[in-house]
């Protein structure tokens, strides 16, 4: 699956993390839009064979000069989260009724913020997951929630009953996040592909759950013990060893020695074939689980 005619450039590259081999890009944009997205700046030339984002203006600066804070992904990231992928743009809330001049790479958000939700000049960790579960798709609102569970930056009934007070466009996706988000989930990646999971109806899966094998325990992505069937998420960031390789073949064959069946998928394929992961996953478990009948 290709982003020809669909994704701008820039799009494309962030969502392969900000920074993408030539290869990688042409498969999906075709060599002459690549070239045109680096004349036009939308992407920048690192190296040989390497392209990254353009760099971003400074955060704070741009925020004092708009007389607003940061917010969304860009709060995000101020409080250390990791993110599922960069931002492309500096977000900044700024009051009703101010002009804030226009600045390349900056979003501006027209917002009332109560004092209360404003920390270090930028929105608080629970106002920041709440703006992002409103504003953005729900696999990058859900990995920014889970970030912010897992570092006890917010709590889950705090954020549950937050949730619950919004209104207005948005609110109903800021619910679903909030409903959904746990502090289990290891990182960014797992959290897209949960989401890729739940946008299918497919609820029953456990984060970081551990399974008992013939060597002792197995901690993987997901999986629903009813049917046994493990999801996981491949990353070369977290498998690029000899080593590593070596022991997640063993842990994915000891799994289904144990009677599981194991499903593996790439950040490419969950990125951007999110309907084909979701359409296996989906067949395989209930394959499995008229099997179980």
């Amino acid at each position: 699956m290709t982003a020809r005619g669909g994704l701008s450039a820039a799009e494309v590259l962030r969502l392969l993390g900000g920074h993408a081999r030539t290869c990688d890009l042409r498969e999906r944009l075709g060599k002459d839009r690549l070239a045109g997205a680096v004349r036009r700046g939308e992407v920048l030339r690192v190296g040989r064979g390497s392209y990254a984002l353009p760099e971003l203006p400074p955060a704070r600066a741009v925020a004092a000069r708009a007389k607003g804070v940061l917010s969304h992904l860009t709060a995000a990231r101020a409080w250390g989260l990791p993110l599922l992928v960069p931002s492309e743009q500096v977000h900044v809330s700024v009051p009703h009724g101010s002009r804030p001049a226009p600045v390349d790479g900056v979003r501006y958000h027209w917002c009332t913020i109560p004092p209360d939700e404003i920390a270090h000049g930028r929105t608080t960790p629970l106002r920041t997951v709440l703006d992002c579960g409103t504003a953005l798709p729900f696999a990058e609102a859900l990995a920014v929630a889970d970030s912010a569970l897992r570092a006890d930056l917010v709590g889950a009934d705090e954020l549950l009953a937050a949730a619950d007070r919004r209104h207005g466009p948005g609110s109903r996706r800021c619910r679903r996040v909030a409903r959904q988000g746990t502090p289990d989930a290891a990182n960014p990646f797992e959290s897209a592909l949960r989401a890729v999971l739940v946008q299918r109806g497919l609820h029953g899966f456990t984060a970081q759950a551990r399974i008992r094998i013939s060597t002792g325990w197995a901690q993987v992505d997901l999986a629903d013990a009813r049917v046994r069937l493990v999801v996981e998420g491949d990353s070369y960031t977290y498998h690029g060893t000899r080593g590593a390789f070596a022991r997640d073949c063993r842990r994915y064959d000891e799994l289904v020695r144990a009677g599981w069946t194991v499903l593996r998928f790439t950040w490419e394929q969950v990125m951007f074939e999110a309907d084909w992961v979701a359409s296996v996953v989906h067949d395989v478990h209930r394959s499995l689980a008229r099997a179980a009948v």
